[in-house]
């Protein structure tokens, strides 16, 4: 079988999770292979997304790793068998790979959360309010690649998973282009606040002992062992998958909705940015 030239962030984690089971197990890629009747190079090349792995091979492995959660090993096999190309795909090799890693993360999530602080989350922007930000980035884009970044983010937004935003004032007061823009975003904010699988909160600034300065994108997986945390860096997005680390995140999300306004309070209060403009 022919060795893929580009694994998919999803491939990835199917990829990490299998080198995780097999390092709890304590046997190395040798004695893994010894055990599935394959040659080693085969084993490396599954744990570093590579080559594949089919539902009998995944099971046997997982059999031998002596891992008995059954629900983390159906998930891993549905990842390991979903054949379906994403909408995402039409944008392969147009966008960089990171817009298309978010993309299937969102389509395969059970429920999303969001800490935004600067920005208007992405699955909230209007086209105008997309268009400003990628309008700033730099080195500056060509105006066919900016419609693309628009078109992708535009399509993101089809989702109806629950999905909890907790947005900053600041986020809510910068124009990111002018006044008409950002009351039009407002005016959304408001329109999709209604909509029974979101959950939009405020974090006003006259709040005290707020020092959560990070944005971050919480995707809650089939089981939670397979949760993801994407943040921004200054080089393109991180995803975070060691279960220590989604713990932190688990706690800091917890932490920022219990200072943030109710729903209700947070509408009120977009009401009243929006009468300011």
């Amino acid at each position: 079988m022919a060795l893929r030239r580009e694994a998919t962030a999803r491939q990835m984690r199917l990829a990490t999770e299998l080198r995780r089971m097999r390092e709890a197990a304590g046997l190395n890629s040798r004695q893994a292979a010894a055990l599935l009747g394959v040659g080693p190079a085969q084993i490396t090349h599954i744990e570093s997304a590579l080559a594949g792995v089919s539902e009998q091979r995944l099971r046997c492995l997982a059999s031998h790793y002596a891992c008995t959660d059954q629900e983390f090993i159906d998930a891993l096999v549905a990842m390991a068998t979903d054949r379906t190309r994403g909408w995402w795909e039409e944008y392969r090799g147009l966008l960089p790979k990171s817009f298309l890693d978010l993309s299937e993360l969102e389509h395969h999530a059970r429920f999303l959360h969001h800490v935004a602080i600067l920005y208007v989350p992405g699955l909230m922007q209007t086209d105008d309010y997309a268009r400003a930000v990628f309008s700033s980035r730099l080195p500056e884009l060509t105006a066919e690649e900016l419609e693309l970044r628009v078109r992708h983010r535009k399509a993101r937004q089809q989702i109806t998973i629950p999905y909890a935003a907790l947005i900053h004032e600041a986020a809510l007061r910068i124009r990111v282009n002018d006044r008409a823009t950002s009351k039009a975003q407002l005016a959304w904010l408001l329109e999709l606040s209604e909509a029974d699988h979101v959950t939009l909160r405020v974090i006003p600034f006259d709040l005290d002992g707020f020092a959560a300065s990070s944005a971050m994108t919480y995707a809650g997986g089939p089981v939670p062992k397979l949760d993801t945390v994407m943040r921004d860096a200054p080089h393109g997005s991180v995803l975070i998958e060691a279960e220590a680390q989604l713990n932190i995140y688990r706690t800091r999300f917890r932490m920022v909705e219990a200072a943030s306004l109710e729903p209700d309070e947070s509408r009120d209060f977009i009401h009243g940015l929006a009468k300011e403009l």
